[in-house]
C-alpha cells in the first residue's frame, strides 16, 4: 500500500507524531517491531509514568548544538500535555522538582496515546520486522515482511539502543546512515556509574543514600545519591552521568551547605567527640564511619588541628570518586547522542538533504535530564513532526 507517511517506532515520540499527522487528515501507517506500543512509557517512573516536567527549558537538554530544541519546546510545551491529560481525565501528581506523575498507572498514558491515534484512524502494525528500508521514484518503500509499504514521509521514531530487554536496538542509527545522516557518537546517560580500585571500598555501603550535591564537568545536581554493590546511582549520580566521560573524576559535597570551617566550630562545641560520630549527626552511620576512615583525622576532633580540620571539611566538600565505567545500556534510562542535528530541522525535524525523512525523540542527538523532561521531548518532537508530514 502506499501511505501520506510511515512512521517507525511506537514509542511516546511516534505515538505522538503519528497522532498528530492523522488527525490532519494524513493516511498514516505505524510500525513497530514489539508485541505492544508504549512499553517504555508502561515501566516509566515506577509503573505511574513521570509523563512532563513543569520547569521544561531547553536548557535542561544536552546535544552537540544546545539551541536546536528551543524551537520545538518553545511550540509544545509541558503545558500542552498537562491539558491533553486532563482533557482524559488522567489524574496526576507533582512529585518533586517539577515531575508530574499519573495518580493512576502509566496505562493511562499509553491509552491516551492510542485513543489520539484511533481519532487520526491511524494504522498500527506491531509485531514487524522491517527487513530493508529504500528510496526510489520520490517514495520511501519498506520490505516488511513480506510486503512492501511505501510513502512520501518516512519518520524515524526507534529510540535509542538503552534498555534491550525492552528489544531497544540501534536501528534508528542504520536507517539513518543510509541516506546519509550524521550521526553523535551514542552512549549510556542517566545511568549508574561503577567502582574499581581502591574505590571498591565503597561498595559495601550498598544500600546507603544520603542528599548530596554531585558534579560532572560544569554540571551540579543536588539530590539523592546511592551506594550499589557496583557504585554510585540514584537521581544525581544519574544526573551527572549525562555529562561524565571516561577518565574523568565526579565530585561529591556529602555536606552540603556547611560553612568550611564547620569542623572547627564542632570541635569548639564537643572536643571529645570522634569524626565518625560528628559525621553521623548528619550522614547514615555506615557512611560517616567510612568516610572518616578514609579522613586523616584519629581519635578526638580535639586533638586535631584546626588546619587538619578545614582539610577534612574541604575533602568531603569535594570527594573524587573515579568511576571505571557505567553500567551500560542495560541500566541507562536514555542514550545520548544519536542523529546529528546538524542534518535535521530544528522546526521540522526534516532531514535537510532527504525530504520526507524525519527523526523524533531520543532517536536524536538531544536527551534531557531526569525527571520528564525526554518525555517532554518525545511528545514536542512528535507533535513537530506531525504537523508537516
Amino acid at each position: 500500500m502506499t501511505w501520506d507517511v510511515i512512521i517507525l517506532g511506537a514509542g511516546a515520540a511516534g505515538l505522538m507524531c503519528a497522532a498528530t499527522a492523522g488527525q490532519r487528515g494524513r493516511r498514516v501507517l505505524l510500525l513497530d517491531h514489539a508485541d505492544e506500543p508504549g512499553k517504555k512509557i508502561l515501566i516509566s517512573g515506577g509503573g505511574r509514568c513521570n509523563f512532563t516536567n513543569i520547569h521544561t527549558t531547553p536548557d535542561r537538554y544536552l546535544s552537540a548544538n544546545p539551541h536546536f530544541a528551543k524551537s520545538v519546546l518553545g511550540r509544545y510545551t509541558a503545558a500542552d500535555f498537562i491539558e491533553l491529560a486532563d482533557r482524559y481525565g488522567i489524574a496526576w501528581h507533582e512529585k518533586t522538582l517539577g515531575q508530574l506523575f499519573c495518580d493512576g498507572s502509566a496505562r493511562q498514558i499509553v491509552n491516551l496515546l492510542l485513543d489520539e491515534c484511533d481519532k487520526g484512524r491511524v494504522t498500527i502494525g506491531l509485531g514487524h520486522e522491517i527487513r530493508d528500508v529504500g528510496y526510489a521514484d520520490g517514495e520511501f518503500r519498506l520490505t516488511v515482511g513480506n510486503r512492501e509499504e511505501r510513502s512520501a514521509a518516512l519518520v524515524i521514531a526507534t529510540g535509542g539502543p538503552s534498555i534491550p530487554k525492552m528489544g531497544a536496538t540501534s536501528f534508528a542509527y542504520e536507517v539513518a546512515r543510509r541516506f546519509g545522516l550524521k550521526i553523535v557518537e551514542p552512549r549510556p546517560a542517566l545511568v549508574p556509574l561503577t567502582l574499581g580500585g581502591d574505590e571498591t571500598l565503597f561498595r559495601s555501603l550498598s544500600g546507603v543514600a544520603t542528599e548530596v550535591i554531585a558534579r560532572a564537568g560544569k554540571a551540579s545536581f543536588r539530590d539523592a545519591a546511592l551506594f550499589t554493590h557496583r557504585g554510585l546511582s540514584g537521581p544525581a549520580i544519574l544526573q551527572v552521568s549525562s555529562y561524565w566521560r571516561h577518565g574523568e573524576p565526579v565530585a561529591i559535597d556529602f555536606l552540603p551547605g556547611r560553612a568550611p570551617d564547620w569542623l572547627i566550630a564542632a570541635k569548639r562545641a564537643k572536643p571529645r567527640a570522634s569524626l565518625a560520630a560528628t559525621l553521623a549527626t548528619a550522614l547514615p552511620t555506615r557512611l560517616a564511619e567510612t568516610l572518616a576512615e578514609r579522613l586523616d583525622v584519629a581519635g578526638e576532633l580535639g586533638t586535631a588541628t584546626d588546619k587538619r580540620l578545614e582539610e577534612a571539611a574541604r575533602q568531603l566538600a569535594d570527594w573524587r570518586f573515579n568511576p571505571n565505567g557505567t553500567e551500560g545500556y542495560a541500566k541507562a534510562e536514555v542514550t545520548a547522542g544519536g542523529i546529528s542535528t546538524e542534518s535535521l530541522s530544528s522546526r521540522t525535524l526534516e532531514a535537510r538533504q532527504v525530504p520526507g525523512l524525519y527523526a523524533i525523540g531520543e532517536a536524536v542527538d538531544v536527551t534531557g535530564w531526569l525527571g520528564g523532561y525526554n518525555f517532554q521531548w518525545a511528545w514536542a518532537s512528535g507533535w513537530a513532526a506531525g504537523q508537516v508530514v
